[in-house]
């Protein structure tokens, strides 16, 4: 076992300021109480003062292992105060010090000394030691939530990462089908939608997994998807992507408005005989809680599909991203069409 260093034999500032303070008043009174000069007194209290701050401060690190810190520290005191109120005598009188020791006056002085020393030592040494334990506590109860807390976030990112793998293929597979499709109908815009399903997929893929992803970066996403969509079906599909400036650096679960938009593509546009439009726009009311919204004139709820992987997943991605307020909306549009809103708080975000 390594010998303690000279910092922790020391005491702290803090316990110094305080005995110094403690030193002050008791000298004080025990001048206006005995008529000794002040400065005879504040010497000697204040040299007992120091002998058993350095007594508290080392008698821990010193400790042989078999006694506790607490009692190391009483045992200290108790063999210190009437130690250091006898030195105080050698220090005044030298070779005169039983001579001096021997007037009943010095003797009871002395040992006076020693018990208001000892009293004083044993009181503040365990008002010093329930204050260490309170911070101790207080350090163990703040390093519990620490940790607790780092445990929460590990936990979180790795619900959105299973979420995020769930979507992904779900999104892709999708979005081929859509592909094979056109070819298979010998469409002639077979090849220039391959070719923009390649750059967007080239462009897309890095992204898919981005932790930092933000709203910019998903309505451009967005826009590249409804002009693939709009290759295919130029008559049918219609879009307005707002670029929204004011939220653009926000940070956003990726793929979550692609999820909506490839939902109104596939439930909305597509079984409706005339098309329709779709518009991706949002704003941040005066609370600072965000709406976004993608909403489409397409089929409606009527005709669309039961709510699947897309959509249960992005609920749950909402609420792991933004907080437990964060949700979803669904509304049927008048004459036609679904408009499903995004509620949350950005200063939320984990």
């Amino acid at each position: 076992m390594s010998s303690p260093s000279l910092t922790t034999l020391l005491p702290t500032k803090r316990q110094a300021l305080i005995v110094a303070t403690v030193v002050l008043l008791l000298s004080w009174l025990l001048h206006l109480l005995t008529r000794t000069p002040f400065s005879i007194v504040i010497s000697r209290v204040g040299f007992v003062g120091i002998c058993l701050l350095l007594a508290y401060s080392a008698a821990a690190p010193l400790r042989p292992a078999w006694l506790s810190r607490s009692a190391a520290r009483l045992l200290a005191i108790a063999l210190m105060a009437p130690l250091a109120s006898l030195t105080t005598a050698f220090l005044a009188q030298g070779a005169n010090v039983l001579n001096y020791l021997s007037e009943t006056q010095t003797l009871t002085g002395h040992i006076f000394m020693a018990i208001v020393g000892l009293v004083f030592g044993l009181v503040m040494s365990l008002v010093a030691m329930r204050s260490e334990r309170r911070q101790t506590e207080r350090a163990d109860r703040l390093q519990a939530e620490l940790e607790k807390n780092r445990l929460e976030r590990e936990l979180l990112d790795a619900r959105l990462r299973l979420l995020q793998s769930q979507i992904e293929p779900h999104f892709l597979f999708n979005t081929l089908a859509n592909v094979e499709a056109l070819v298979a109908s010998g469409s002639s815009n077979a090849g220039p939608v391959l070719r923009h399903l390649i750059a967007y997929l080239r462009a897309a893929m890095p992204r898919l997994n981005d932790s930092d992803a933000t709203l910019q970066t998903e309505l451009q996403l967005v826009r590249t998807y409804l002009e693939l969509m709009h290759l295919r079906m130029p008559d049918r599909l219609h879009f307005d992507v707002a670029s929204l400036p004011e939220l653009a650096t926000m940070r956003f679960p990726a793929m979550a408005l692609l999820t909506l938009v490839e939902n109104a593509v596939k439930h909305g546009i597509d079984p409706s005989m005339t098309g329709g439009s779709i518009e991706v726009n949002g704003r941040r009311g005066i609370d600072g809680k965000v709406v976004l919204w993608v909403s489409d004139t397409g089929a409606g709820m009527a005709e669309t599909a039961q709510p699947g992987t897309g959509l249960s997943n992005l609920r749950l991605r909402l609420q792991a991203f933004y907080g437990a307020d964060a949700h979803l909306d669904l509304h049927e549009q008048t004459p036609h069409g679904v408009r499903v809103e995004l509620h949350f708080t950005p200063e939320k975000t984990a």
